[in-house]
Parts: C-alpha cells; structure tokens; sequence
C-alpha cells in the first residue's frame, strides 16, 4: 500500500482545499515540517463540517459556557458508557460465577477444559479486534457500537442453552467477537467529546464500573445461588445468571442505539450553535472527531511507532495476570478457605478497590498532569498483594484475602495508557490502528493467563502467583520507558517549532494529521515540561490554556517543596522542567508567564 499522493491542484468542490490552497503557493517559501503537514492536508477530518461558511471566524468559548457544555455532556454520555462498560466486565466474568455454581458438572468440563473456556473469548476477541476497529472508523461510532451490545447480549443469554463443552466453546467465541468494539469504541467517544485534560478522570470513571459490576455480579449470583439452594428452581442457578445478565445487556443496547449520537454533528440534546461550541472546545487535542477514510501511511506510521510496541508489550504482559485473576478469583478465594457461595460475597470488596484507585489515579492524574507515574501506585499495590498471598501461611484466611484486593488495583496502568492511545495518538487510521493492536495484546495476554493457573497447583497456585510478580514488574519498567520516550518526543517537537518558516495552518487541527506531523501536539503527561520552553518560540496562534497550565504548575510545585528546596535551580533554555525543582529565577521566565 502506497501513502497518499501530494495533489497537484485543488479540487474547487472541497471547501478545505480552497481554504489551504494559499499555503500550497508558498510552498517553497515555508519549513521543511510545513511542507510535510500540507502533503497529507487534503482529507479533512469529520469536524470540517461544522465549520462551512465560518472560514475565519474566531470562536472564543468562555468558561461558563464550557462548564455549561461540559455539564450536558457528562449527563447525556456518561451514563450510558459507564453502565454498558459495567455490563462489558460482568458478562466475561460470569463464567468464574458459574463454576461454583454447577457448570462444569452439568456440561461435563473435564481437566484443563476451564482454562480454555476461559481463553476462549479472547480468541474471538482477537480475531475481530482489527477488522472491529476499522468498522468503528468506516461505519457510524455509536450504531455500530449499539449493534455489538445488543448481539453480545443474546449470544450470552445462549450460554443458558449449551449442553457440552463444543457448545460452551463456540458461545465464548462469539462473545469475544461482538464485545471486541466496546473498549475502543469507548476510547474513540473519550476523545471525540472531552480535551486532553478531562479524558483522563472519564476514562477512569467509566472504567471503574468494571469494579461497580464486580460487587453487583458478586451479589447477584449469591442471590440466585442461595435462593435457589433453599427454594429450588425449573433451571440451574448459573444459568438463570446468564439469563439475567444477557437480557439486562442487550435492553441497554437499545437504549444505547436511541441515545447516544455518533458526533458532535447529529446530537439531538445539542442546538446548532452548541454542536459548534462542542467542536470547538476539542480544538485543543489536535485530533478532530473522526475520518472515514483509511490512509495507508497513517497505518505505516502506527507501525513504525516505537510507542506503539511499548503499548502492546504493556497490553500482553499486564494481561496475562488478568486472565488468570478474572477466570479464577472465585476458586482462588475458595482455596484460602471459603465456602462457594462465601467466595461469591467476599469477592465483591475486590470490586470497590477497583473503583477507588481508578477513579482517585483518574483524576490525580488529570489534576497533576502525570497520569503515567501516579497509575503505577495501583500496579505497586498490586504486586503487594500477591506477594501476600504467596508468602502468607495457607491458615491466615483474612491475611491472603486482603492481598486479593490489593491485586484489583491493577487496572490502573492499563487505563492510564488506554487514555494515553486516547490523547496522544492522532490521525483516526493511526488511532484506530494502535487501539487495536494494544486490545490484540490484551487478548493475547489474557488467552495466555488462564492456563497458568494449574489444576495440580491448587489450591495455591503459587507458580502463576509468580508469573505475576514478573509480569507486573515488567510492567513497571515498560512505563518508565514510555514516560521517557514521550519527554524525548516533546522536546524535538519543540526545535521543530523554533525552525524558521515554520507555520501553523489555519484549521489545522481538522485535517486528521498524526501526531507525527502536528507539532503543536504535545504527548500528554509531558506537556508540562515542555510549557516553558515552548512559550519562548511557539506562543503564537496558541490559546492561553498554556500559559494558566504554567501557572497552576508552578504553583503546586511550590507547594509540593515548599521548606524543603531553598536553592536556586539554574536554568538552561534547551532544558525541560524537571519534576522535582523549583526555578527560582524568574528572570529567565517571559514576561507574559510570570505570576
């Protein structure tokens, strides 16, 4: 596949083209970056719509139109993500409810079987990641998304109907397959509708209902368990769960068909005027709202990316602890000493831990600007907790119990760096791309975790509760590595646009140009480091968010160090902020940055 040709002329029907058309006549005169954004500025992004006949017009949105905005978002779009996100997490792990519950006599599971109607659903999972993705850039986001849900839904209630293992195994299969939209799919709304600095704290809330569901899932299978123990029923009580579950799944992907728009442009709860101002809020993130077009050399691109690999390599070995915890945390609760249906109450906290450090790590890192250091205080957290399991004695029940919710913090990182694919990934063909191969990761990691969790290991398990020592602590230094690798790509982004000629096209931000050749995007987390310097040779056309993100910056930094560092730091101008320091010379700071 060829990248897109350089066009010769304007096609006079495309209002961008007209409006670029002038940059394209100064093309000799203009930087090298320049002339690279223009090669790949004839297909605009969705967002170009909501601009026909305003070339030109300056849009200012004052801060109590935004939080008005904001506000109307946040309850027209919230909701429905987070309950179906919930939903998402509970009909995976109603197979580990079900396996204290009688299914594996009632459809004869037999040695390692379990483990592989476990990683089953991550095989359909990862056959359709790819394709799944590219549907959700080519077809409209939220009617695709809808369609999932509901056919998820179904094909879960037909888990009630299997007889033997062939029929558990093609079920879990297809449910791979339709629930394999909803992550990115999600990822996709976050960053259509919030600016960098919110996406962060949504992603985290509606990731937390992962947690929410644990504790409902967990209580709504004691429920049928112990009603159905005392009172019996004409079914088995696994099967009424996967009744329930599959049922209240695909009635919420009604709703979600009636309810949630696809963009900014056919949002039924917004006026004209507030689709535009929706729009223009986003500005900021350098992304757009979405592309129908795939471009090959935004796929090359993705590729190409370091980050991108970094992504994966995080998505494969931070879920290969995952699989195994989600399939098996029932009996492995069972195995410190609990009853089946105690297993089924006391899984629940695990759930409310989740929640917590998603939503706190969700917003400090939001508030802090590091969402990639703060999140791994939860994968910290984590390795704690199966090293109490591990080194704890077989008789300490509550000691070994604590250490399992200790490892529902996990998730953090995973969510930190599926809002990173969010914000620091542009262009819709290159975003779609990542998303995709870090979800394939995903998959793969969690196909991989059920079969370290033996049956002759039981009930300890102790060589999969080392695999995931290692695995986390991999992790970790996978992180450092992106935390680094994002420092290094700000900084040669900001010698770019000290470059002589270098200029910023009007509407810019809507010609669904990869981060790559937007010089102006700075990687999330790092653009803090980077305020300073980029004021002294890219404050124009820039919006003030920068400088009040200085302000607010400095300020807590202050306060973090405050009687601690009396000296004064020496600047170097080619040198970013580091974390720890205070610049006690004001004088190298411009005029226009000072308090």
């Amino acid at each position: 596949m060829a990248d897109e040709k350089v066009p010769t002329s304007l096609a006079p029907d495309h209002d961008i083209e007209k409006e670029i058309s002038p940059a394209f006549d100064e093309k000799r005169r203009m930087s090298a970056p320049t002339t690279r954004i223009l090669k790949h500025a004839h297909d605009a992004d969705e967002a170009m719509k909501a601009f026909e006949g305003y070339y030109g017009e300056v849009m200012h949105i004052d801060e109590a139109t935004n939080k008005r905005l904001l506000r109307k978002i946040d309850l027209h779009i919230m909701p429905l993500m987070c309950i179906v996100y919930g939903l998402n997490y509970l009909d995976k792990t109603t197979l580990s409810y079900a396996s204290i519950m009688g299914i594996k006599t009632d459809i004869g599971l037999k040695g390692d079987d379990y483990q592989w109607l476990g990683s089953m659903f991550y095989f359909g999972y990862l056959a359709w990641e790819y394709p799944t993705n590219r549907l959700l850039q080519r077809l409209p986001l939220a009617k695709y998304s809808s369609f999932n849900i509901i056919m998820w839904g179904l094909v879960l209630c037909c888990m009630a109907a299997v007889k033997n293992f062939s029929g558990a195994v093609a079920v879990r299969f297809f449910l791979g397959v339709f629930e394999a939209a909803v992550t990115p799919g999600f990822a996709f709304f976050s960053s259509q509708w919030y600016t960098k600095a919110e996406q962060g704290t949504r992603i985290g809330f509606w990731f937390s209902f992962n947690g929410f569901a644990q504790i409902f899932g967990g209580l709504l299978a004691y429920g049928i368990a112990v009603g159905v123990q005392r009172h019996g029923a004409s079914i088995a009580g696994w099967k009424i769960v996967f009744l329930v579950t599959g049922l209240l799944t695909a009635v919420m992907g009604v709703l979600f068909l009636y309810l949630m728009p696809d963009n900014q442009l056919n949002a039924r709860w917004l006026s004209k005027e507030d689709r535009r101002l929706c729009i223009e809020r986003v500005r900021v993130n350098q992304q757009g709202i979405g592309n129908k077009h795939f471009k090959a050399y935004q796929l090359k691109e993705a590729l190409l990316d370091p980050l991108t690999w970094a992504f994966v390599f995080y998505a494969l070995t931070a879920d290969i602890p995952n699989g195994g915890i989600s399939n098996f945390f029932s009996q492995l609760i069972v195995g410190f000493g609990y009853t089946p249906e105690q297993s089924l109450l006391y899984g629940t906290p695990g759930g409310a831990v989740e929640v917590v450090m998603l939503i706190v790590c969700g917003y400090l890192g939001d508030r802090y600007k590091n969402r990639l250091l703060i999140c791994c205080s939860g994968l910290i957290l984590s390795i704690m907790g199966v090293v109490l399991i591990v080194a704890l004695p077989l008789s300490n029940n509550k000691g070994r119990l604590a250490g399992y919710y200790f490892t529902q913090a996990s998730p953090t990182p995973f969510v930190a760096l599926l809002s990173l694919i969010a914000t620091n990934v542009a262009g819709y063909t290159k975003k779609t791309t990542v998303a995709a191969l870090y979800l394939i990761g995903y998959c793969a990691g969690n196909i991989i975790g059920p079969q370290t969790f033996r049956p002759k290991d039981a009930p300890r398990y102790v060589p999969a509760e080392i695999t995931i020592i290692c695995c986390w602590g991999a992790c970790l230094l996978d992180i450092l590595f992106i935390y680094g690798y994002c420092r290094w790509q700000n900084k040669l982004k900001a010698q770019i646009r000290a470059q002589p000629g270098y200029v910023k096209l009007e509407n810019q931000e809507w010609l669904d140009l990869t981060d790559k050749y937007v010089y102006l995007f700075l990687l999330a987390d790092q653009e803090r480091f980077f305020l300073k310097s980029s004021a002294h040779t890219s404050m124009q056309g820039e919006s003030g968010i920068h400088l009040f993100a200085l302000r607010v910056g400095r300020k807590i930094l202050h306060r973090a160090v405050l009687g601690v560092v009396r000296y004064n730091a020496t600047w170097k101008e080619d040198m970013p902020l580091p974390f720890f320091m205070i610049v006690a010379d004001h004088s190298t700071i411009p005029t226009r940055c000072k308090d």
